[in-house]
């Protein structure tokens, strides 16, 4: 258990802010999504678990092949629809701990089979891919690119941070180089990950005058009709946003040539099962699809059936990405619990950390007090706006704050560098949550540290 210098017996006067007020309990209420028909990168807050304690209700997952008139879509049982909370699996506190961590230098490095120069990659697309330093393939990339632009359905399954992005936006430009005509729909499931979509496009089509819009929930709705207005040949965004858009008739997914589910399993984790079999419904049933994953569940495979054809699927996947970062936890007193946070926040070791927790409410909070104790904080949750979560990132990407604290809308999606520690001030809602969230420190070659507070029996 990591250990902290003793406590005082009583808090100080200025540590108003009491576990009761911060969702820090060990037993949560469970909180429901709201069902709204626009909802866009909900975000699932945990809730009705105590003591690490979780339990699940299986689920029956069925789905049936593209029909043969041209449409896509048909009966697909189970999964979540929207306003439904995802589901739960059982796991124990020793499943926090694991204080060697494996040394990171001692992965085999991959060996690309190509370069950029042997896809047949346009050259504008392969210098550009050059001015921003990257010289070899990664391992999705190497392997995803040539079949892509082959023409084939894909499944790529990777964990975010292994070049992924560029490995379906290459050929995709590629394509579209030669015929402009060509739409390309990108579905995400928060607005954070869609942006940074876009910024990588642009990185990769520098004077190409290819055309972008972000459909994302959260932000002004009237500049992205103004977007849909003109020729886009890429349109990115979040189900949502998206299918509130085609149910306006500003998006027509007839004119759709590749469809890519990024993230997929978070997608449908997030209760967007439905959104996405309306949105992929009406697309042609010519078009490629794509879907990059972490997993493989039950429920993407049903959508794997149904909305793609001879799919090939390329697993670059680690057998176990939390082997390499060092975890523990930290036992507290729900007296001493922002006490023990502020301890350890005022270690030297703690550089860049982002503190995760269940509620938004809570989460504001918490990053309201953190920031009256002198240490620097933002926050980011569901209830922020657009501009509010970009600038809260900016500022601890800048190093401007050390600290985000956060629910589990940037467990995914988010890539920050140098991340030195994440603390689970609040328990996750499932084990897989658990892994996504403690992802965001020791990436690449870099160690990382991560510490959960679970409550004294």
């Amino acid at each position: 258990m990591y250990q902290l210098p003793p406590l005082p017996a009583s808090p100080a006067p200025r540590r108003a802010y009491s576990p009761s007020r911060t969702g820090g309990n060990t037993s949560h209420r469970p909180s429901a999504r709201p069902h709204s028909p626009h909802r866009s990168s909900a975000t699932h807050n945990g809730g009705g678990h105590s003591r690490g304690s979780y339990s699940s209700r299986p689920s029956h997952h069925g789905g049936s092949h593209r029909s043969a008139s041209g449409s896509r879509g048909g009966h697909f049982g189970g999964g979540a629809g929207r306003g439904r909370g995802r589901q739960r699996s059982s796991f124990d506190v020793a499943l926090y701990i694991n204080k060697n961590p494996v040394t990171v230098e001692t992965e085999t490095a991959y060996v690309p089979t190509h370069t950029f120069n042997d896809f047949g990659l346009a050259p504008e697309i392969v210098r550009a891919v050059h001015s921003l330093g990257i010289e070899v393939p990664s391992a999705i990339q190497d392997q995803t690119i040539m079949p892509i632009l082959e023409g084939k359905d894909v499944i790529g399954l990777a964990q975010t941070g292994t070049g992924k992005t560029a490995a379906f936006l290459l050929p995709i430009i590629h394509h579209t180089l030669r015929d402009r005509n060509r739409v390309t729909l990108i579905l995400t499931p928060t607005r954070e990950l869609a942006i940074q979509i876009e910024q990588e496009l642009r990185k990769l089509t520098p004077h190409m005058k290819l055309f972008s819009t972000v459909c994302v929930g959260g932000a002004n709705i009237r500049p992205q009709i103004a977007g849909l207005k003109r020729k886009n040949n890429f349109i990115i965004g979040t189900p949502g946003r998206v299918q509130d858009l085609m149910e306006r008739g500003f998006i027509d997914t007839t004119r759709v040539t590749t469809a890519v589910l990024d993230e997929a399993d978070r997608m449908l984790d997030m209760g967007f099962i439905h959104d996405m079999k309306t949105i992929l419904k009406d697309v042609p049933e010519n078009a490629q699809t794509l879907f990059f994953s972490a997993t493989m569940s039950k429920s993407i495979e049903g959508l794997v059936h149904e909305f793609l054809n001879d799919p090939l699927t390329v697993s670059v996947r680690k057998k176990d990405i939390t082997a390499a970062i060092s975890q523990d936890v930290v036992r507290y007193d729900h007296a001493h619990k922002f006490d023990l946070l502020v301890t350890l926040l005022g270690k030297a070791e703690f550089t860049r950390v982002i503190v995760f927790g269940a509620m938004k409410h809570s989460v504001e909070k918490l990053g309201i007090e953190l920031s009256k104790t002198g240490i620097p904080a933002e926050s980011i949750h569901g209830n922020k706006s657009h501009g509010q979560r970009q600038r809260a990132l900016t500022r601890f990407k800048s190093g401007e704050v050390k600290v985000l604290v956060a629910t589990d809308v940037a467990a995914r999606g988010i890539h920050v560098d140098n991340v030195s520690h994440v603390i689970n001030y609040d328990l996750p809602g499932t084990y897989e949550d658990y892994v996504h969230r403690i992802g965001r420190t020791g990436r690449g070659d870099k160690r990382g540290s991560a510490l959960t507070f679970v409550p004294n029996e």
